[in-house]
């Protein structure tokens, strides 16, 4: 996946969420203070040549949608934090997480659930 920018990221955040729309329907659902049209549609060519959306066309109107989920995007987003701000490091990645905010319990024992089951699955590995 190609990067991208923040305002790129929230255009496709749009997106995801419209599930598709023509540029006015995105820039309707973008937060205040809302960009000018031709930024948004900017942005939105942008995108469709990074291979995040694609679009389908109705007489002279363009409907955008996503080509890449937003799972997809935040795997990669999280594998190159991983890779490259933490160099690696699992403990360095999510100990900020941990430490620096206010996790319930109940966040704190499914983590320790999904960890164990995973620890449970890799010792049964041959």
């Amino acid at each position: 996946m190609i990067e991208i920018t923040k305002a790129q990221e929230e255009v496709l955040k749009v997106i995801w969420e419209i599930k598709n729309g023509a540029v006015t329907d995105i820039l309707n659902n973008l937060p205040d203070p809302k960009p000018a049209y031709n930024t948004v549609a900017t942005v939105i060519k942008v995108l469709e040549r990074k291979a995040y959306v694609n679009h389908r066309t109705y007489g002279k109107t363009h409907v955008y949608y996503p080509l890449v989920s937003r799972e997809e995007y935040a795997n990669h987003v999280v594998k190159e934090a991983f890779t490259g701000l933490f160099k690696g490091s699992l403990q360095q990645m999510v100990s900020p997480f941990i430490k620096n905010r206010n996790i319930s319990i109940s966040d704190l024992e499914e983590l320790r659930h999904i960890l164990e089951s995973e620890i449970d699955k890799k010792r049964s590995q041959p």
